[in-house]
């Protein structure tokens, strides 16, 4: 299963105007800034929360398992979506750190003027006239806690890319230790207040600047916190699986597929795999209306997946993996979709792979995009 939950709040803490604040910014900034002479150095940090009640209930009420538990478990990613970032050097970083401190995300922009005070800025929690710092620190831009779990990253080059970071240690400081959630800092390498030019945020090379859709924004790539977790049951019954010769050329259709759901749904959608070409048998029954099941993904490196698109963009929404096996009652294969998570008046497209004899000579990898198409509405 992939849960999404979409960010409570967000903004950007720009050094360079350290009281201004930029809470209803379409786009969220990691900047870096260097004069020509190089004696001037101003980033910029992204600071971004997600609700986690419905996740904690979650794993309260057994739904998700925790993170990091055995054998079942859950991963969380941060999804931020590239916005043309400009001027990236190849091969970098970009953190990811939970904020130790609360703050109020404010309604201003960074192209106000004048400037909006009020809300989180660089030197502020709350605003200029609240008067409460980050912190002593001189030029502070925020305090988040580092050490063992408390940190996360993700690699990039220069060409744009959206951010898909794993953040499953914070997640699990949140959930299972008495660190409050104050949400992430995304931010270069670097100290509060920006003082240690053997950083990447201090130093006077220049790096480019990431720029990423916020909250705010008018398309359909706001942030997500993404839950991963094997939710699959397999429980055939009576019925038989495909013969190794069935799944060489093996046709896949879905059974019930509606053209429209709604957004608060948990869908269950059903998919059946039967041989092109089904052999001539003696019986009462046609072959080809006979269900049988899919690989199961139970067996290491066999198994049947979803994967989900945007119909209209081609971006990959759940990708294959351990969180998008498909299950099987006795009735066949299926799979539950929890569509709070996806954006409401948007067309998406399921697809499936199948894998069967891994690690052998009749190892099949079959890719099925057929066109299977639904629309969430609200």
């Amino acid at each position: 299963m992939h849960y999404f939950t979409f960010a409570e709040k967000d903004s950007t803490l720009y050094e360079a105007t350290a009281s201004m604040n930029a809470g209803l910014d379409e786009i969220l900034e990691v900047r870096k800034d260097v004069n020509s002479t190089g004696t001037t150095v101003d980033v910029s940090r992204i600071l971004i929360k997600f609700d986690l009640s419905f996740i904690s209930s979650s794993i309260v009420s057994g739904l998700i398992p925790p993170p990091g538990s055995l054998p079942a478990s859950s991963s969380y990613y941060l999804n931020l979506f590239d916005a043309k970032p400009s001027a990236l050097v190849t091969s970098q970083s970009l953190y990811a750190y939970p904020v130790s401190q609360s703050w109020t995300m404010g309604d201003g922009r960074s192209y106000d003027n004048p400037r909006t005070t009020d809300g989180c800025s660089w030197n502020f929690k709350f605003g200029q006239s609240d008067g409460r710092l980050w912190s002593s620190i001189s030029g502070s831009g925020g305090t988040w806690y580092t050490g063992s779990g408390f940190e996360a990253s993700q690699s990039f080059t220069h060409k744009s890319r959206d951010m898909r970071m794993n953040v499953t240690d914070i997640v699990n400081k949140w959930i299972t230790t008495d660190t409050p959630n104050e949400g992430f800092i995304v931010k270069r390498s670097g100290s509060v207040g920006n003082t240690d030019t053997n950083q990447d945020e201090g130093s006077t090379t220049e790096l480019g600047n990431f720029s990423f859709f916020s909250s705010d924004t008018h398309t359909k790539y706001p942030p997500t916190l993404e839950v991963v977790w094997d939710d699959s049951s397999w429980n055939t019954g009576s019925l038989s699986a495909l013969s190794s010769t069935e799944l060489e050329d093996t046709v896949i259709y879905m059974k019930g597929l509606r053209p429209e759901y709604n957004e608060k749904s948990i869908a269950k959608f059903r998919l059946v795999g039967r041989a092109r070409f089904p052999e001539r048998t003696f019986a009462t029954t046609p072959s080809n209306l006979t269900v049988k099941y899919l690989p199961s993904g139970s067996t290491s490196g066999d198994g049947t997946f979803y994967s989900i698109k945007d119909a209209e963009t081609e971006d990959v929404i759940v990708p294959y993996g351990s969180g998008s096996k498909v299950s099987c009652d006795s009735t066949g294969n299926y799979f539950n979709l929890r569509l709070d998570g996806y954006q409401p008046e948007r067309y998406y497209r399921l697809c499936y792979k199948v894998v069967s004899g891994s690690g052998t000579s009749d190892e099949t990898q079959q890719y099925f995009d057929e066109g299977f198409t639904f629309k969430v509405y609200q």
